[in-house]
């Protein structure tokens, strides 16, 4: 069964609206209020408005030039031929381009009449700022998505926390039956969270920086480091007790994935652990210290984890 969205619901509510008081008011091509409310209700208030802008805009340069063309050269196609000519590098220039659509219909109103009268340009004024306004006024409330991207977050939080308990499995008993189905469903939630984050900056006129844009964007960086540990892992064909020291580490860290976790004790202890693995004896063999070397690279990618974290949390963000 088919959804009706939010937009959609208030795109039809406010196309209806714009052509109800376009008629009220005897305007001709009353019609062409709801057409310019449908072009102008966007997703986000910023997108609206800034859209709304040219639109208005490119009407106005619009109606100018064919004030212009068509009382020289008359209304005849070639006359809008020339006219487009001219005035579509105008407005992509002006950056104003959203708005040919909708100017164009303005142009052919006026090209329709065969004449340009004060009422003529009345009519067109109504028209657009009808069509505009109505659009302003529907995307004056917008859903918060605040709720869904703390979803997201805990989402991506409690996968961290899974993929963590997996390596310290891996490091314990140098195997595991993880499917890694996490790691699919962390790198779509991250790319769902920074779309949606995005989309709530463009909801907030006034506000051109987000704390949930900050943070997808930290567990972005952490999650390029989580693949990195992957193959160092896996490249783990039995434990030695570097690797369960690790791992003991490792466990605790996984307990504490969350906003408010601080990482400058947890980077200290990690150094102390580093410290502790140099004073042990030096490996036996070349497999011992193949393996020893895999777990020195895994201890510095955590390292990384950890400073990608105390930059976040040293930037005031959530």
């Amino acid at each position: 069964m088919f959804k009706i969205g939010y937009r959609t619901l208030k795109t039809a509510i406010g196309a209806a609206a714009a052509i109800a008081i376009a008629q009220w008011f005897d305007l001709i091509f009353y019609a062409s209020a709801g057409i310019i409310t449908i072009l102008c209700v966007q997703k986000t208030k910023r997108s609206s408005l800034q859209i709304s802008w040219q639109r208005f805009l490119a009407c106005a340069i619009g109606m100018a030039f064919a004030v212009i063309i068509f009382e020289i050269l008359g209304y005849n196609p070639v006359s809008v031929a020339l006219l487009l000519i001219i005035f579509i590098p105008t407005v992509v220039f002006l950056k104003a381009h959203e708005g040919i659509a909708t100017s164009s219909v303005i142009i052919f109103h006026i090209y329709i009449f065969g004449e340009i009268t004060v009422p003529i340009v009345l009519n067109e004024l109504a028209l657009i700022t009808i069509g505009i306004g109505i659009a302003l006024l529907m995307n004056v409330y917008i859903p918060s998505v605040e709720g869904e991207l703390e979803k997201i977050q805990r989402e991506i939080e409690e996968n961290y926390k899974k993929i963590f308990q997996q390596f310290t499995i891996y490091l314990k008993d140098g195997d595991s039956n993880w499917d890694g189905r996490e790691i699919t469903e962390t790198a779509n939630l991250l790319k769902r969270g920074k779309n949606i984050a995005l989309q709530n900056v463009e909801n907030h006129l006034l506000r051109y920086d987000d704390q949930y844009y900050h943070y997808f964007s930290m567990r972005e960086k952490q999650f390029d480091v989580i693949e990195r540990m992957l193959p160092l892992i896996s490249s783990l064909d039995h434990t030695v007790v570097q690797g369960k020291k690790i791992a003991d580490y490792l466990r605790e860290l996984s307990e504490n994935v969350k906003p408010g976790f601080g990482p400058v004790d947890y980077l200290e202890r990690l150094y102390e652990l580093q410290d502790e693995l140099k004073e042990m004896e030096l490996p036996k063999d070349r497999e011992e210290f193949e393996i020893r070397s895999a777990l020195f690279s895994f201890v510095k990618e955590i390292e990384q984890y950890l400073i990608i974290k105390r930059h976040f949390r040293n930037e005031g963000s959530k």
